[in-house]
């Protein structure tokens, strides 16, 4: 691999530039070169203005030093509106504020000497401390677990060399291109100002008419549209970084990298209905699922992999890989596996540690650096501005959970929380008082890569940022049949709680260039003509699908990390519920006794068999795989129970295996479960454990339509 010197800084595009999309009460809208919208001031519409009433001339540009430069610190425009969204609220996070983190370690397995000096990426088999939060993004801190949302992935390693936060999502690309319209996009994603609704849904019209006015987001919908965005566990995503960062060796040369985290169980969602009646049955199902995870010391495991590229290597893609909304695909840049993370902590104190860390993006180690992406440069500021007003003081670094575990010294003074006691008279540098005093370290210090930029200064978006739909179609036809189908049933539904037709149309209308096939799924859901597609600013390509964007094709062959509820009355064949208890854990899935009552159930060796949950309060949803084991009478008894009844239909129309006992038939009948492959016989357990492993997607189409 050759590594960059002097990265390029111009990459061509086609010139013409049309409107992306519209509103229908606006005429005075026009295309950016990035393909951008811009709404321009006049007639019923004011100009936009800073708080100072200083007229703003492009709110979707910040100021760089060139196309695909970096930002400014002189765009006074962008502070202004970062600065004040970043203190919008008090004292919760503004988005990823409902959370949950955990403490554990990380090993570098493969060395990256060859790219970097970074110690934490250069040393095999050390250990460091890290801190994980895992997050959603709309809903407030007491929201559920289990909205359609992305998912935050932080991870906090407190290194030898100081804090890196690598900060990132579930998704590996974002709804913008430019970090002054995040204050936008999360304005229009929570909840309305004038009502306070809804919470953690993006089904709303706010949402939905920035989004049709932001082609950019096509890709980033596509994902938050895909089971993605309802995990099954924390325990079961993906991370990213979502930006290129860079690697330094010791000459200063480049080599960009992205950073997945790749988790030990698999991916697994959950359905749509799976999910709302989760959030109903217990609001803090992913919080509860990662706790009981570590109590049972079944420890939550991911691989850190890199996509490592030149400079040269990326002219080649066609696509810009500063562009945050754009990913590059694995078959492209395969992934190197490097180190482990394993979460086995869990705080001490729930508000002190995982409310109260702080990530910030432009923590990072020596031997690491940033890229020109103008997401990325903004959130570099964003995030620390956000963390003086949510904790109170410039010095929330003192909080233990902040704190480097490296010696650190500096000549910060005072403020509000000072807890420290530095001493001496001397708090300035360059001093010659105070002989120990701490000085500036160019051996050890951060470098920064020496990037040659050119071109002028200007509010601007890239040519090469224009192509706003070649990876939407890449992401949707990489997907299996089943998974397009939820896709298409996800943005019905959606579109279907906007009330304005015109920002229905518009998205249908994007839908055009993503996919034909889709575009009409989605119209004859919402019972629509097919509109227009708006024009492109830049041509849509077809890439070749990539399988490592699916789900289903992705699981794992395994039923590790999994939970199997095995449902029993007064009665039950004692032997038969152990013979299953054991091949499940055998297995590595996690077994639970659901009875009617939660004092448990009498045998009928007349032993007592104690429960873990009661019937009502433990639905099926709660597990990957159910056992009824019931005797006759039980069976009886129960198909009166709306609650036992719903357990067996539900778990049957969410695809899961079932094992029953043949005293237990009468329920399932009662319930409206037809036979096939995932319904097995409980006195084969083998059968059972095969059938667990995975949903039964051959069953969907008889229990449900979708579009």
């Amino acid at each position: 691999m050759t590594k960059d010197k002097e990265p390029g800084n111009n990459k061509s595009a086609p010139k013409s530039r049309k409107h992306p999309a519209k509103a229908t009460d606006d005429a005075s809208s026009v295309a950016g070169k990035g393909g951008e919208l811009h709404q321009r001031a006049g007639g019923n519409y004011p100009p936009l203005t800073t708080s100072q009433g200083i007229p703003i001339p492009d709110n979707q540009n910040s100021l760089k030093a060139n196309p695909r430069g970096p930002t400014l610190l002189e765009d006074f425009i962008l502070r202004e509106k970062i600065t004040h969204f970043d203190h919008e609220r008090i004292p919760e996070r503004i988005v990823h504020a409902r959370g949950t983190g955990v403490h554990g370690t990380f090993e570098l397995t493969q060395s990256l000497a060859q790219y970097t000096t970074a110690k934490i990426l250069t040393e095999v088999g050390a250990k460091t401390p890290v801190f994980a939060r895992f997050s959603t993004v709309a809903g407030g801190a007491g929201s559920v677990d289990t909205p359609r949302d992305v998912r935050g992935f932080a991870v906090k390693f407190y290194t030898r060399e100081g804090n890196w936060d690598l900060v990132g999502n579930n998704i590996p690309v974002f709804f913008i291109q430019d970090a002054i319209k995040f204050p936008d996009v999360v304005h229009s994603v929570k909840m309305e100002p004038d009502r306070g609704f809804p919470q953690a849904a993006s089904a709303h019209d706010t949402f939905w008419d920035f989004i049709s006015l932001t082609p950019e987001s096509m890709h980033m919908v596509m994902w938050i549209m895909s089971d993605r965005t309802i995990p099954r566990s924390l325990r079961m995503i993906e991370g990213f970084g979502v930006h290129s960062f860079r690697l330094l060796d010791a000459a200063g040369n480049s080599t960009f990298v992205k950073f997945h985290w790749r988790p030990k169980l698999g991916l697994q969602s959950t359905l749509w209905d799976e999910a709302v009646k989760i959030a109903g049955a217990d609001p803090d199902f992913h919080r509860r699922d990662m706790f009981e995870a570590i109590e049972r010391r079944d420890f939550p495991e991911w691989e850190l992999a890199v996509q490592l590229f030149t400079q040269e290597e990326s002219e080649k893609f066609p696509f810009d890989h500063l562009d945050a909304t754009k990913l590059i695909p694995e078959e492209m840049v395969p992934l190197q596996v490097i180190g482990r993370m394993v979460l086995d902590r869990w705080p001490e104190n729930f508000f002190a540690e995982t409310e109260q860390v702080a990530f910030c993006p432009a923590n990072i180690a020596p031997g690491i650096d940033f890229s020109n992406d103008p997401l990325l440069q903004g959130r570099l500021f964003s995030y620390l501005d956000t963390q003086l007003s949510r904790l109170g003081s410039a010095n929330f670094h003192q909080i233990p959970v902040n704190a480097p575990k490296c010696p650190f010294a500096n000549h910060q003074r005072d403020g509000h929380m000072q807890m420290a006691h530095p001493k001496g008279r001397v708090a300035y540098e360059p001093q010659s008082l105070a002989p120990d005093s701490a000085r500036e370290s160019p051996a050890s210090g951060f470098p920064s890569h020496a990037t040659p930029e050119n071109g002028d200064k200007g509010r601007i978006r890239a040519e090469s940022f224009a192509d706003h739909y070649s990876q939407a179609r890449l992401f949707y036809r990489s997907q299996t049949p089943t998974e397009q189908a939820h896709l298409a049933f996800a943005l019905v539904f959606e579109l279907s709680k906007v009330a304005h037709l015109h920002v229905r149309q518009a998205m249908v209308g994007h839908l055009r260039h993503i996919d034909a096939d889709l575009a009409q799924r989605v119209a004859d859901g919402l019972a629509l003509p097919l509109p227009e597609a708006p024009p492109a600013a830049a041509p849509v390509q077809d890439m070749a699908p990539s399988p490592a964007l699916q789900i289903i094709g992705k699981m794992h062959d395994t039923l590790a990390g999994r939970a199997i509820g095995i449902l029993v009355a007064d009665g039950s064949d004692g032997a038969l519920v152990a013979k299953l208890r054991k091949a499940a854990t055998d297995a590595g899935a996690g077994v639970k006794i659901v009875a009617p009552k939660v004092g448990g159930v009498t045998l009928a060796d007349g032993k007592l068999l104690p429960a873990d949950g009661q019937l009502a309060g433990t639905p099926s949803v709660m597990f990957d795989a159910v056992a009824v084991v019931l005797s006759a009478a039980g069976a009886q008894t129960l198909s009166k129970e709306a609650a036992a009844l719903d357990f067996v239909s539900d778990a049957f129309a969410h695809l899961k295996a079932i094992a029953a006992s043949p005293e237990a038939q009468p329920l399932l009948d009662k319930a409206n479960v037809v036979a096939d492959a995932g319904v097995v016989a409980a006195d084969d357990p083998k059968a059972f454990i095969v059938a667990a492993k995975t949903r039964q997607w051959q069953r969907e189409p008889t229990v449900r339509t979708l579009p």
